[in-house]
């Protein structure tokens, strides 16, 4: 493993792989506390590409598809993102319970957050399903990659958490939030049709096409939680010095948990994390057009 650099007063740093993937804080850290807790990407074969976009075909016939579906979703148009009183409430340290509990109700904010949206576009919409686990398994995606604290899985619309002992013993609300957010980013993409466009794309891209398609939807997903992190900052609350952390440390952190650049640099990451949280629009995260330059 690969020691990462410390984060002062924000957490520990769990990576996450698979469909979607993210880097997370999920439990807590005292100041000066090394993060080193790495895990290797898992991208998609050609074979799992197929059935993704196969399962995409059977259940997206009313929302837009192919590469407009990216570049010019209705989803970018509708403003604001929708408010939600989010009190998921605290994590008590080594409470399995209290964490399945807040995982719930954080994944019940997001669903009322995104459904309102979905309807302001005029598209359908569909939940996600949510399964929490105490020891990894195997997804509809494939394996489970160690390391990994949290998986989207887009052929079964499933969001894995995993709570292990270690993020038992100092959970960051916060940090959990985030990754739970930017793992919905990836169901977002996926019940948009946006997922329509990139996953036949991947499959059909060489190396450093492939990579810079994995970069756009990553960085759009991460955006996306932006954007639903500044809808519940007062209600859960998350403060400007969480968020500030936060942002600091993937701007110098978060490529490092990756093996090849396919989630970005960290001061991409940043700035699209700074761009979804000042706006809280969806609209602001159209990482499909904009110059390469941006999702370096």
């Amino acid at each position: 493993m690969k020691k990462l650099a410390s984060l002062t007063a924000a957490g520990v740093v769990l990576t996450l792989a698979g469909t979607g993937t993210a880097v997370a804080q999920t439990h807590g850290a005292r100041s000066g506390q090394q993060t080193q807790t790495q895990a290797a990407t898992q991208p998609a074969t050609t074979q799992q590409a197929a059935t993704q976009a196969a399962a995409l075909q059977v259940t997206q016939q009313a929302n837009p598809r192919g590469k407009t579906a990216a570049t010019r979703n209705p989803l970018y148009r509708t403003g604001r993102l929708a408010g939600t009183n989010c009190a998921p409430g605290g994590i008590q340290r080594g409470s399995t319970a209290a964490y399945k509990r807040f995982l719930q109700r954080m994944t019940n904010c997001l669903n009322r957050a995104w459904a309102t949206q979905f309807r302001k576009a005029n598209l359908s919409f569909s939940k996600p399903r949510l399964r929490i686990v105490t020891k990894r398994v195997n997804t509809a995606c494939g394996r489970w990659v160690s390391g990994a604290a949290g998986v989207y899985c887009s052929t079964n619309r499933t969001m894995y958490m995993l709570i292990t002992k270690r993020e038992l013993r100092q959970p960051y609300p916060a940090g959990i939030a985030r990754l739970m957010a930017h793992e919905y980013g990836h169901h977002v993409q996926t019940v948009s049709g946006i997922g329509s466009y990139y996953y036949p794309a991947r499959a059909r891209a060489g190396r450093s096409a492939g990579l810079l398609l994995s970069r756009r939807l990553e960085l759009q997903a991460e955006c996306f939680s932006a954007v639903f992190m500044r809808t519940i900052s007062n209600s859960l609350p998350v403060t400007q010095q969480d968020w500030d952390h936060m942002v600091s440390w993937f701007r110098e952190n978060g490529h490092k948990g990756w093996a090849q650049n396919d989630h970005g640099k960290g001061r991409s990451q940043a700035f699209w994390m700074e761009r979804g949280f000042n706006s809280a629009q969806p609209g602001s995260c159209n990482t499909w057009t904009v110059s390469s330059r941006y999702v370096a």
